[in-house]
């Protein structure tokens, strides 16, 4: 992930225990590196808010979709590796009401940086450590039937690529 401003809506417990299971199993450093989260930009679909963005800049474009947008519950697809890399992830359907969030972003003016992936929203499974075929095989076969409640989105600045400073955090409260 290149540095930048990012989105993504930390994954609320049952399901975030269960996928910090499987992160601790396949990639102890990650596990140990953030809190399981769902991705919505910065890594696909559009790159990164400009670094330089300011936060009253932020609030003023990102409130009022969350403030439109209701609460939505997903399922996970089956894991795969992320395009052209060695991270294994755990997508959505990047279509329906979390496509519709992604674009009210896309749309709100914020200048973003380069896309390097079309748009997959996806909680990562596996990221720093080198698996070997029968270890991706095995991680690949990981099935996590939980439902998904996106019911906020938080707004980070990355630090590193193991370290973000949350900017904001938004419950979603539209309604149906």
């Amino acid at each position: 992930m290149k540095s930048g401003i990012i989105i993504i809506s930390e994954l609320r417990e049952p399901l975030r225990g269960r996928v910090l299971e499987v992160q601790r199993k396949w990639d102890p450093k990650l596990a140990r590196a953030a809190s399981p989260h769902l991705t919505i930009t910065g890594s696909s679909g559009m790159g990164p808010i400009a670094t330089g963005t300011p936060v009253a800049e932020l609030r003023v474009a990102l409130e009022p979709i969350a403030r439109d947008t209701a609460p939505m519950t997903l399922s996970f697809l089956k894991p795969i590796r992320f395009m052209q890399t060695n991270v294994v992830v755990l997508p959505l359907d990047p279509n329906g009401p979390i496509r519709a969030l992604h674009e009210k972003i896309k749309q709100t003016g914020l200048r973003f940086e380069q896309e390097r992936f079309t748009f997959t929203p996806h909680v990562t499974l596996s990221f720093f450590r080198e698996l070997n075929a029968v270890a991706v095989e095995q991680l690949l076969a990981v099935r996590i039937s939980d439902p998904v409640v996106i019911d906020h989105f938080s707004v980070h600045r990355t630090v590193s690529i193991t370290d973000s400073k949350q900017l904001l955090d938004f419950p979603l409260i539209g309604t149906r």
